[in-house]
């Protein structure tokens, strides 16, 4: 038996990553059918590239974050639309109202810390990204800077695909 497992001619791994990306569009579904509320003790850390087509950002967001951006939907946040490719939605950052645009292909963490809950994703468009950025910090958010987002202590419920592409 070999150690070398044949080239698959199907595209597993971009099946299973685009299936995952739609468990994030499924539950902003939930919420934004709930009148955008999230019920109980959930909220979400959503990371994202910043530089995917389809991002839309704030000049100064962008600066700020030219790689990878990691935004809290909690307590503040508005006009959650959610679409077939992404969502939409507003939130404050330093007391500046932003509007963002987030394609779910942009989309590379997903976690719920009041459940013990995430998701993370190979990047789709813009490889060799550096090492998980700080939160970016918007104001409804209640993580510290430089605490890890993902990551669960033991690493239960935090699912991760990576189907090791060969270089």
């Amino acid at each position: 038996m070999s150690d070398d497992a044949p080239d698959s001619l199907i595209p597993y791994d971009q099946i299973v990553q685009e299936a995952l990306r739609a468990v994030v569009g499924s539950v902003l579904e939930e919420i934004e059918a709930g009148g955008g509320t999230l019920p109980g003790n959930h909220h979400f850390y959503i990371t994202f590239k910043t530089g995917v087509p389809g991002v839309e950002i704030p000049d100064h967001l962008r600066e700020r974050f030219p790689d990878e951006m990691t935004i809290v939907l909690q307590n503040k946040f508005w006009d959650l639309n959610v679409t077939e490719v992404g969502f939409s939605v507003g939130l404050s950052f330093n007391k500046i109202s932003s509007h963002l645009v987030v394609p779910f292909s942009a989309i590379t963490a997903f976690v719920d810390p009041a459940v013990d809950f995430g998701l993370q994703f190979q990047a789709t468009a813009v490889e060799d990204a550096p090492a998980q950025p700080d939160p970016a910090g918007n104001d409804g958010g209640e993580q510290a800077a430089g605490e890890p987002v993902g990551k669960s202590e033991d690493g239960s419920n935090v699912v991760t695909v990576d189907f090791g592409r060969k270089k």
